[in-house]
């Protein structure tokens, strides 16, 4: 069975209303994929530095841990790339386990999406992070 967990820096500074939020959605979306890992939008903005951060719930279905490494993640909105980056994150994700995470895109490694995000056009249903050939341990 799927568990929640929550990388120890968010499972001090979340807030009530925020923990409560990202539970509700994993409860609704921990059974919904039949793929090995699945990324479940959970919001979007843009940061001072006018970077894109991306939150999803992070969902290993798989039954061995997985590692992310240098690993190339793209975001498609309404099927179209809009951005692209790698990124390498400082702990593995345990199996049968989903965790929240942001992923940071840097300026220049998105187009077309700055407008959608500024004036709160994106829904989270159109919005999809996909990872290009997941490492495992």
């Amino acid at each position: 069975m799927q568990k929640l967990q929550f990388e120890q820096a968010w499972d001090r500074t979340l807030s009530d209303k925020d923990r409560k939020m990202i539970t509700a959605l994993f409860k609704e979306t921990s059974t919904s994929y039949n793929e090995e890992i699945h990324f479940t939008p959970v919001w979007q903005a843009k940061n001072y530095k006018g970077e894109l951060l991306i939150t999803v719930i992070m969902h290993n279905y798989q039954s061995e841990p997985l590692r992310i490494i240098e690993q190339p993640f793209i975001i498609t909105y309404q099927k179209e790339k809009i951005a692209e980056n790698i990124f390498s994150l400082p702990f593995k994700i345990d199996a049968k386990t989903s965790m929240p995470w942001t992923f940071i895109f840097p300026t220049g490694s998105f187009v077309g999406f700055e407008d959608l995000v500024e004036d709160g056009l994106a829904s989270n249903r159109e919005l999809r992070l996909l990872m290009k050939e997941p490492n495992r341990l």
